[in-house]
């Protein structure tokens, strides 16, 4: 099926810039959100996704659905896709959420996609590219963080993108595979550091982040994870949080504490850090790709970096799709994706214009 109308739901940090990008790559695009949205440049329907029969009422006529609502909303938009025929698209890092959608997408004639964020999304597709023509590959090391660039406090963190997503990542069991087994290891677990042009880091496990990687590699690597990126300390003051004043069976009210206190920033920064052993044509090698991506201009108007990064990784896969260079049914992983066909793509050229940091 053809991709021209394409509905987007949730316009927040993210959800209105992959808007506005689809639409300048040529889609006709509807926004959908729960309160009216007149400022925007295309067209906004005020409705609640979690009322089924709106949602069926609303997706009806398009050939697409984006959602950038919170996890936890993110099932029943694909339910409602499948049902309709709908090409299905998310950002969503939650496994069980993923899972169901898998079931849904078997025997399915539409796409069905999640995971086409920063995380996982993007750090899969780069992982994966790294690893093409290795063989005996040892170890997939794969790193992001979304991060204020002027980092306060004991957390050094500022909420650039949705609460929910972070306190969920933060606490759920996390999937990697050591010694060529596939495990699953607790979340804040093996902290490391990381230095990247300069800046010192600490890179601890979090849920989510490989997508299905873990399953597509098994019996093919030696080593793979993915850890979340963040300033010195912030992993214990996490833990404090959770676990010293038992906040970990009480997640909106964790989220709603930590937004309080460290609000968005303007001046953020994305770091992905990927990195592939293997054996190739010369031997055993390491593939490398680190990139610090900060906040960018796009049609007259600054967007933070964790905003444009995911929505042009998002973007440039619903591309993909519609002119047909990935499967065109079924579902979708991100390892399917090539890096160099999601730069060649409008909203993933955006990728080509940063530079590598050393």
């Amino acid at each position: 099926m053809t991709i021209e109308r394409i509905r987007v739901l949730g316009l927040g940090k993210v959800g209105e810039l992959v808007a506005h990008l689809l639409g300048g790559a040529g889609f006709e695009v509807a926004g959908g959100d729960l309160r009216p949205r007149p400022d925007l440049g295309f067209p906004v329907d005020v409705f609640d996704v979690g009322d089924p029969e709106s949602l069926r009422s609303e997706l009806d006529g398009f050939d697409a659905v984006v959602s950038c609502l919170p996890y936890d909303r993110n099932l029943g938009v694909a339910e409602a896709a499948a049902v309709a025929g709908l090409h299905y698209f998310d950002l969503t890092e939650d496994v069980p959420t993923t899972t169901r959608i898998r079931e849904l997408a078997v025997g399915s004639d539409v796409v069905m996609a999640p995971q086409c964020g920063l995380a996982p999304g993007l750090v899969g597709i780069v992982g994966s590219s790294l690893a093409d023509g290795l063989t005996d590959l040892r170890r997939m090391q794969l790193r992001v963080g979304a991060l204020p660039q002027h980092p306060s406090g004991v957390l050094g963190y500022a909420f650039t993108w949705s609460p929910e997503g972070v306190i969920n990542e933060y606490i759920n069991d996390c999937e990697v595979i050591r010694d060529g087994h596939r495990q699953l290891v607790p979340a804040m677990a093996d902290i490391e550091t990381v230095v990247i042009s300069g800046d010192r880091l600490e890179a601890f496990a979090t849920s989510g982040g490989l997508g299905t990687l873990c399953e597509t590699y098994d019996g093919r690597i030696r080593h793979l994870d993915y850890k979340t990126l963040r300033y010195p300390g912030h992993c214990d003051a996490i833990r404090f949080l959770l676990d010293e004043l038992a906040l970990r069976d009480r997640r909106e009210l964790a989220g709603e504490i930590l937004v309080n206190a460290k609000p968005p920033v303007d001046d953020d920064v994305v770091y992905l850090y990927a990195a592939v052993e293997g054996q190739g044509p010369d031997g055993l090698t390491r593939r490398e790709y680190v990139r610090a991506w900060q906040p960018i201009e796009i049609a007259g108007r600054m967007w933070r970096a964790i905003s444009w990064t995911t929505a042009a990784s998002a973007c440039g896969v619903v591309e993909l799709v519609a002119r047909g260079a990935v499967p065109g049914k079924g579902f979708l992983r991100q390892e399917d994706v090539s890096f160099d066909d999601l730069l060649s793509t409008p909203t993933g050229s955006l990728f080509r214009d940063e530079v590598a940091v050393a």
